[in-house]
This record gives C-alpha cells, sequence and structure tokens, in this order.
C-alpha cells in the first residue's frame, strides 16, 4: 500500500480534475484537516504541515488531538466466521487476538 504517514497520521489523497490539482485529508480521524498541491513533493510538504499546525491548534486549544485508531477493535461476525477464526487460530497456535491482528495487518498491506 502507497500512504504517506506522518507523526502517526495518514493522508487520504484524490486529484480534482475542476481544480487540477491534489487534494489531501489526514485519514482515520474526525476533524477535518485537508491540503492541497500541485506535485506529490509538495504534497508531502503540505501534508507534513498540516499535521503539524493540527497538532499544534489541539495543544493551543488544549484538547488532545484525535489518533487514527486506538488499538481496541470489536467486530461482530457470524458465528460460523468466528467458529472458524477460531479453528485457524487454534491450528496455529495462537490466541484469536493474534490471528485476528495478523490477518488484518497482511489485508492491510495486501
Amino acid at each position: 500500500m502507497n500512504t504517506m504517514r506522518f507523526k502517526g497520521y495518514a493522508a487520504q489523497i484524490s486529484y480534482s480534475d475542476n481544480d487540477a490539482c491534489f487534494v489531501g485529508h489526514i485519514a482515520g480521524i474526525a476533524d477535518i484537516v485537508g491540503f492541497h498541491a500541485d506535485n506529490v513533493a509538495e504534497l508531502r510538504a503540505a501534508f507534513e504541515e498540516a499535521v503539524t499546525d493540527y497538532l499544534a491548534t489541539c495543544e493551543k486549544a488544549g484538547r488532545n488531538p484525535q489518533k487514527p485508531a486506538s488499538g481496541k477493535l470489536m467486530l461482530r461476525v457470524p458465528p460460523e466466521v468466528h467458529g472458524a477464526a477460531l479453528v485457524a487460530a487454534q491450528v496455529k497456535g495462537q490466541s484469536l487476538n493474534q490471528w485476528a491482528s495478523n490477518a488484518l495487518r497482511d489485508a492491510a498491506h495486501a
């Protein structure tokens, strides 16, 4: 997966044909933090500046910046999927948490 990352944040990037530029937002947070640029080098700089400004703004406001993920995940899956995952984890000698974490990591980086 090709993703810009900076200080634990990732960029969601698209291209605006109307504006003839790249448009990005910090991914995985509810706060809306955007940036744009005409080329990849400028986009990288704009993304890093947006993250730095976001963190500084949160600090000035006395609030914690949002993080893309806490590390806690609750899933609802059909019982047969849950059962198959339990068996797969046991076969690998892992807890369901370890197995699911590895499966999600592998799928996210595929």
